[in-house]
């Protein structure tokens, strides 16, 4: 593995590592009122991670058995043109998104926020959240098909495979699990911080989705259209 992939891989997982699965919804239990619950949060974290561990391994198995086919089609012209249209409309959607009035937090987001609240809670209910969160953010994470990808195209072995998802999966949740040692060993300094994380993340997640719509459809786009000839 080249400096540079792995470069690229932890700067992926980092970007992972602010969504609302990994991030927001953490941030929020540990912030939840009465005693903190630190087992509960890494039942939360460690669920996670091991869902798009197992994701990531059976579609690096797809790209990896099937990588010669997945070349050949790629550098087909047809493919490269639809590469093109799928990365300007990321592009538009980007700047579509941006534009749109700030809206109040998902409904989806409360009702997660809703399941996890409470001394009725149960290990069982977080991991249902967990895998849920991860479901449907699953489509939504390209930084982590963007790893995939490249995981499965850098002629690794399979150990190597699997402990570089697993360390990808680890430095995607391991922000949350960083403020949750430091809400644990100094409760009074951290907790601010993480009530501005928390406020800025629910202010800006519209305008932050919008750059990395923007950015993938722009790195898609020139891509595309440099292998097509167009001199982007």
């Amino acid at each position: 593995m080249t400096v540079a992939l792995l470069g690229t891989l932890v700067v992926l997982a980092l970007v992972d590592s602010t969504s609302f699965g990994t991030l927001l919804i953490p941030i929020w239990l540990m912030l939840a009122p009465g005693r903190l619950r630190p087992g509960r949060i890494m039942v939360f974290l460690a669920t996670v991670a091991a869902f798009y561990l197992v994701l990531g391994l059976a579609l690096v198995a797809g790209v990896a058995r099937f990588s010669d086919q997945v070349a050949d089609a790629l550098d087909a012209r047809p493919v490269q043109a639809a590469q093109l249209v799928v990365g300007l409309a990321l592009l538009a959607a980007g700047v579509w998104t941006g534009s749109r009035r700030q809206r109040e937090p998902s409904g989806r987001l409360a009702q997660w926020r809703e399941r996890a609240v409470g001394d009725e809670g149960s290990t069982r209910g977080l991991v249902v959240l967990a895998v849920t969160a991860a479901l449907v953010e699953a489509a939504s994470m390209v930084p982590y098909l963007a790893a995939i990808g490249l995981v499965g195209t850098a002629d690794l072995s399979w150990p190597a495979t699997a402990v570089t998802l697993a360390a990808y999966c680890v430095v995607m949740v391991l922000p949350a699990s960083l403020l949750l040692a430091g809400r644990m060993a100094a409760s009074r300094v951290v907790e601010p911080v993480l009530r501005r994380v928390d406020d800025w993340m629910g202010r800006n997640a519209q305008e932050n989705t919008a750059w990395i719509l923007g950015i993938i459809g722009f790195v898609v786009a020139s891509n595309a259209a440099q292998g097509l000839g167009l001199g982007v």
